[in-house]
């Protein structure tokens, strides 16, 4: 497994290290620690301004990066720390959390703490989640990423994410600070986050046979196109959120669905869609297939009936994704 050693604290090169590592060593295992300065970190299919207090994230210079993997956004800064493995993926259907998590869990329990999965993509100790999980798949390949809270600071996570009422009702929880947890908290014996960064470097030191590899001017000219191209471009983080005639939001175990459409003569001619759920294809492909398709249910089951739903949307059914389109 390779291991690159990484003490970048910019969420934009952090982001595009990972995407360079997951397409150059094709065939290989990589494994990256990273922390980022101040910043929330946004899912492939989420709308920002929906998740962002945009007014407190301005005046408290904090960063806004979309990454390529499904799921909710995460405030970060450097008292959190974020694995990466990047390995062959094979199940492409199943987003398999809990096996990528154990390395986290064995590091804890031999520091006294009891931690265990939760959920669809979170590890929690008594009940409050310190570590949300994350999965890109693309050519057979599977980047995981964890971004674990050691010592951050909660009250500015508190204020920075908008979190809806309904996801707070599905986990009930009265809101985001009551639901997490650092990990410093239970720690008997206090260590830092740079410690404990050690720790888990020599737990997979332990367990896998971990070679360095040093960046060369070519990888970081990569890189650096990388951030240019997406991690450090508006458009990419923030993106459009065209004008729509109308819109549905729907939540189930497996994530939010928020459905727009623009319907013109009884036929939808645009579509989007928002939401914090996992998939492995290009959501644009699936959405594409109901342009110019009569907004009608038996007419959209029709196109669903014909789509591979759990390669767009991890763990929905078909009925799902249909009765989150239209009544």
């Amino acid at each position: 497994m390779i291991y690159i050693e990484n003490n970048e604290h910019n969420p934009s090169y952090n982001l595009a290290l990972e995407e360079f590592a997951f397409h150059h060593f094709i065939g290989e295992n990589v494994f990256l620690l990273w922390m980022n300065s101040p910043v929330i970190v946004v899912g492939k299919n989420q709308n920002t301004l929906q998740e962002i207090n945009m007014e407190y994230v301005r005046d408290n210079h904090i960063d806004v990066v979309r990454r390529l993997s499904g799921g909710g956004a995460v405030y970060h800064d450097l008292g959190n720390l974020n694995f990466t493995i990047i390995t062959e993926n094979n199940a492409p259907k199943v987003f398999d959390f809990q096996s990528f998590s154990q390395p986290v869990i064995h590091v804890l329990k031999d520091l006294g703490i009891s931690a265990s999965f939760s959920g669809r993509n979170d590890i929690q100790i008594d009940g409050q989640k310190f570590c949300g999980n994350a999965q890109y798949r693309n050519k057979g390949r599977v980047l995981h990423h964890g971004a674990m809270l050691f010592d951050v600071d909660l009250m500015v996570l508190s204020k920075a994410l908008k979190v809806s009422e309904d996801k707070m009702a599905s986990k009930g929880v009265a809101s985001v600070r009551s639901h997490v947890t650092n990990i410093v908290e239970h720690l008997d014996h206090k260590i830092s986050v740079e410690e404990f960064k050690t720790l888990l470097l020599d737990y997979m030191k332990k367990h896998h046979d971990l070679r360095e590899y040093q960046l060369t001017e070519e990888d970081k000219n990569e890189i650096q196109s990388l951030m240019d191209k997406r991690y450090s471009n508006w458009d990419w983080n923030f993106g459009k959120s065209p004008k729509m005639d109308m819109e549905r939001k729907r939540r189930y175990p497996a994530g939010s669905l928020d459905f727009s459409f623009c319907i013109r003569e009884g036929k939808i001619s645009d579509i989007h869609i928002y939401g914090d759920f996992f998939g492995s294809g290009e959501i644009k492909d699936f959405l594409s297939r109901f342009i110019h398709v009569p907004y009608r249910r038996e007419d959209l089951r029709q196109v669903i009936e014909k789509e591979d739903i759990a390669y767009y949307f991890s763990n929905f059914s078909k009925e799902e994704i249909l009765n989150a389109m239209i009544d």
